[in-house]
């Protein structure tokens, strides 16, 4: 613990450095006594109920445990809400359904295939045949290549968690090859995954989007989601070039993929075509069906039987590996669904609903550019992670007064997607950053949440530029 905060990135952005558990200890025991008052008060329903997700994105920055920290910040987000221990175990098995703990178990499926593929030889060979057919030459290249892998799939697919899923462990091989480190690929997940899910005409948060503002695709292309996958490469191709070059000091590199055995290599080439046909079926049934999140936990285990034996090997061979794999990140699997505990019951407490209820006469006296800056904010911290829910949260308190006020169409499309979308570079954790975090079996989330930001500042500069042209 003493030295999980020496890393100079976060010491250069502190300006100190935490040298002992003693600081944890004290922050952990202070907020978890201000919120059991808060609690007591009946303030869940005001700005002290969002103190959980502050003290959350405060340990992550400092260096805590991920786990840990999250665990911290759900147990403050119960001492506001004070249920009795039977509601709380009620809270935590009904999580276990949210579609954020089904990403979690998604990602200890797709490690899961990720080592059946590795032991068959088809990451090897998949590697080597984008190496030879590409002719990828340089880091740079290869970096641009993964995040624009992860845009398109996740713009076929529609769903991060489903997406990266399933296109994880080749571009994790691809990273391997190249070198590039767990951070810079983690983080190009996100730029790339996140500018995909942003362009995706059936994620269900777009299509809510189209409907709230009564406009078409084109339309919702040319004033949210096209300028905010372009600002996401021009801002982010640097940031994980930078990224790189640091953590290739550090050592951040993924396992080596090990296959010399010819013979090995022979069934892994079958095994390849195979898998390519199966996950090329996947998509396109993905693709046609509109299959959420769920559609995953049916076809990464059929792929990993499929691939496995078509490389002649035996079950019991595949289930080693695939448990190999996936018990490697049983502890991303808790840190999934405590997040989804926690975000229930911040969303239990409303204490962003409240504060809009209070001050409704109030927006209604102020200029439209002002207002759609304040509701395009307002978005931003209602509901982390659930995009489809706030886009129908944010129209249905505010979309009367825009109506009255006379908002264009095409601002409430930047207001939209900047409340839906900009969550998920921060100013807090977000499912989206650590799915994509999860998927690239990287743990470091002061890092993730660091290059949102870097992201999340020139994005809101740029909406609210447009906001006030259009």
């Amino acid at each position: 613990m003493d030295k999980i905060c020496a890393d100079p990135l976060v010491r250069k952005f502190f300006g100190f450095r935490i040298r002992s558990s003693f600081f944890y200890t004290v922050v952990v025991v202070f907020s978890l006594a201000l919120c059991a008052l808060v609690g007591m008060k009946g303030g869940g329903n005001t700005v002290w109920g969002l103190v959980p997700i502050l003290l959350y994105a405060g340990l992550c920055i400092a260096g805590l445990d991920i786990v840990l920290a999250t665990a911290v910040a759900l147990a403050a987000a119960f001492a506001i809400l004070q249920p009795q221990p039977i509601d709380i175990g009620v809270m935590l098995g009904s999580s276990l359904s949210n579609n954020v703990t089904i990403i979690g178990l998604i990602t200890l499926m797709g490690a899961g295939l990720g080592e059946v593929l590795k032991t068959t030889g088809v990451a090897h060979t998949i590697v080597k045949v984008v190496l030879n057919g590409i002719g990828i030459r340089s880091e740079r290249a290869a970096i641009v290549s993964i995040m624009l892998s992860s845009m398109l799939i996740v713009f076929m697919l529609g769903t991060i968690g489903g997406a990266l899923a399933v296109a994880g462990p080749i571009l994790i091989a691809f990273a391997t090859q190249y070198s590039i480190t767990r951070r810079a690929t983690a983080v190009a997940f996100l730029y790339g995954g996140c500018a995909g899910l942003a362009l995706a005409p059936f994620a269900g948060s777009n299509i809510a989007i189209m409907q709230a503002a009564k406009v078409s695709y084109l339309q919702y292309l040319t004033y949210g989601a096209g300028p905010l996958a372009i600002l996401s490469f021009l801002v982010g191709v640097p940031v994980l070039l930078r990224l790189q070059k640091r953590a290739v000091v550090e050592r951040d590199f993924y396992p080596a993929i090990e296959s010399d055995d010819e013979g090995e290599f022979s069934r892994g080439k079958f095994a390849t075509v195979v898998f390519s046909v199966t996950l090329l079926l996947t998509i396109g049934y993905a693709a046609y069906t509109r299959a959420g999140t769920t559609l995953p936990l049916l076809t990464l285990p059929l792929m990993a039987v499929v691939t496995g034996c078509a490389a002649g090997l035996s079950p019991k061979k595949i289930i080693e590996s695939f448990y190999r794999g996936a018990g490697g990140l049983i502890h991303i699997f808790i840190l999934f669904w405590m997040l989804a505990t926690l975000f229930n019951v911040i969303d239990d407490l409303g204490p962003f609903k409240s504060l809009v209820e209070s001050y409704h006469s109030e927006l209604l006296g102020i200029p439209p550019y002002l207002f759609v800056l304040i509701v395009s904010m307002i978005g931003l911290i209602a509901v982390p992670g659930a995009s489809a829910a706030v886009v129908v949260l944010v129209d249905k308190l505010f979309g009367g007064l825009a109506d009255q006020m006379g908002i264009t169409s095409a601002a409430w499309i930047i207001v939209l997607i900047f409340s839906s979308k900009g969550d998920t570079y921060g100013p807090f954790p977000n499912p989206n950053m650590v799915t994509c975090m999860g998927m690239a079996r990287y743990e470091n989330l002061r890092y993730m949440l660091l290059s949102g930001w870097v992201l999340l500042v020139p994005c809101t500069l740029m909406f609210a530029v447009l906001l006030y042209f259009v």
